[in-house]
């Protein structure tokens, strides 16, 4: 059973969605139904599954519905139509007890704007979950201050968020989402607001934890870049529908449809790509000429041997951690792989 499944969810904006329900079960796009209702299709039938552990990057440009539909995994907004199902209940089934508790205990959240309580202190502001979950003082301090740790902000505990730069804001908002231990993180364009440095700092800062904490991770974000550093899997909306879902690597190599491949066309793909994607097998790879091969282990991005590859002009031999050969890689098909549309 996944972790989150989204089944069938369409979501429209105005005084009465339901009756411009079946002209968008019709088929009527965006503009059509903006057009001739004065509603606004948030999301068209969008159905998928993030498994547990993974972190499901959600993608697109402004206003193809990527908030609004992170914004359905806690409720803060119901569908118009679909189900929401963590694992295995239908959040739209609980009343405003269980859904406060959900919220509490389930989700957490980190938010474009940080969305600190600028009169508390870090550790309060960290601590604050844990707050609303009725633990103690004591222990409230205690895991605020592991969190604070773990984010790189010892020292900066006392502290209220006008003293901190906006990366150190940042850090405090998801040192907060950690807090509360909730087993799913939702981060709706949590980076978008800092300075191009310090983003890339807090994308590293995310890998190391999530690398460690393996928490289920629904992050949106309109940069490309960002999505195939972050994502295990990557969605792709346009226009409310979910046009593509799938690896890095399988967005880049087989964009779906124009509107993704507008979006990899300019993708350095020898970032992405690793070796064991593009080579052959030790028993489909006769073509290849094997008298004069380097090395390379099968989890190497493209662009770490590529410059090697190109000087000597030379073939790879693929291989495992343990040094068994898993395949080989032409020079020629390296260059193919590089350039795909």
């Amino acid at each position: 059973m996944s972790k989150i499944e989204i089944n069938n969810v369409y979501k429209i904006f105005g005084n009465n969605p339901q009756s411009v329900m079946p002209m968008v079960k019709e088929g009527a796009n965006k503009e059509e139904v903006l057009e001739q209702t004065g509603h606004t299709v948030g999301l068209d039938n969008v159905s998928l599954k993030i498994e547990e552990g993974e972190t499901f990057v959600c993608m697109g440009l402004s206003g193809s519905g990527k908030s609004t539909l992170i914004r359905h995994l806690n409720r803060l907004i119901d569908p118009t139509d679909g189900e929401i199902i963590v694992e295995g209940t239908n959040v739209m089934s609980f009343n405003k007890e269980q859904l406060i508790d959900f919220r509490r205990h389930k989700m957490s959240m980190v938010f474009q704007r940080f969305g600190l309580f600028p009169h508390k202190t870090v550790i309060q502001n960290v601590g604050y979950g844990l707050e609303m979950q009725g633990k103690q003082l004591e222990e409230i301090n205690k895991t605020a201050m592991e969190k604070i740790e773990a984010v790189g902000l010892s020292g900066f505990e006392n502290q209220f968020p006008n003293q901190l730069s906006g990366g150190m804001q940042q850090r405090v908002g998801l040192a907060r989402a950690l807090a509360t231990d909730s087993d799913i993180m939702l981060m709706d364009e949590a980076f978008s607001a800092l300075d191009p440095l310090i983003r890339s700092d807090m994308q590293k800062q995310l890998l190391d934890l999530q690398s460690e904490l393996k928490k289920t991770i629904v992050f949106i974000t309109h940069d490309l870049d960002e999505s195939l550093r972050l994502g295990d899997h990557i969605g792709i909306l346009n226009a409310g529908k979910l046009v593509q879902v799938g690896t890095p690597v399988d967005i880049i190599m087989n964009p779906a449809d124009d509107y993704v491949r507008a979006f990899v066309k300019d993708v350095n793909r020898a970032k992405v790509i690793k070796a064991k994607i593009i080579m052959k097998s030790t028993n489909d790879s006769d073509d290849i000429d094997k008298t004069n091969l380097i090395k390379v282990n099968e989890d190497q991005f493209i662009e770490e041997f590529l410059p090697q590859i190109v000087c000597s002009n030379s073939n790879c031999e693929v291989v495992d951690k343990s040094g068994n050969v898993k395949g080989y890689i032409s020079n020629k098909e390296l260059q193919t792989s590089l350039t795909k549309s």
